[in-house]
């Protein structure tokens, strides 16, 4: 492959990893605003997505400036995770997991709908979705910083 080539697949995997960083960031920003702004209560499951979810508005941008192919694969070690926990917190939420597990035993109810926009749009799916993205956008990364 020529270096030409190659120096466009770092471009695109650039590009992709920049938009993690700024879906990762608005998310963060997000959440804050639902907590600190808007006083929203905060379960535990939503506790433990801030945890995988606001690192990464930290971590990928250390990588972008010079491009380091290696925070992709640091970016997915916190977004993988996150998203399983957004995707269990989800089917906690549509009652497909039965409320019998507990995962919420303290404070808020895991289970409880703070927000719903249009009948559908919670917070536990704005995360779902935010997770998904970052985690397809990173792995898109890899996949072009890896075939060059």
């Amino acid at each position: 492959m020529t270096e030409a080539a190659g120096g466009f697949g770092e471009q695109r995997a650039w590009g992709l990893v920049f938009a993690a960083w700024l879906i990762a960031t608005v998310s963060t920003l997000g959440a804050l605003f639902f907590g600190e702004v808007m006083h929203l209560p905060t379960c535990v499951l939503c506790w433990y997505q801030r945890i995988f979810m606001f690192p990464l508005a930290l971590i990928l941008p250390l990588g972008l400036f010079p491009f380091d192919r290696k925070v992709i694969r640091y970016g997915l070690v916190l977004a993988v995770p996150g998203a399983l926990v957004a995707l269990f917190h989800q089917l906690l939420v549509a009652g497909v997991v039965p409320e019998s597990i507990k995962p919420c035993v303290q404070g808020v109810p895991c289970s409880q709908t703070v927000i719903s926009w249009f009948g559908f749009l919670t917070i536990p799916l704005l995360s779902v979705v935010a997770f998904s993205v970052v985690v397809a956008l990173l792995a898109a990364a890899q996949l072009r910083s890896s075939n060059e």
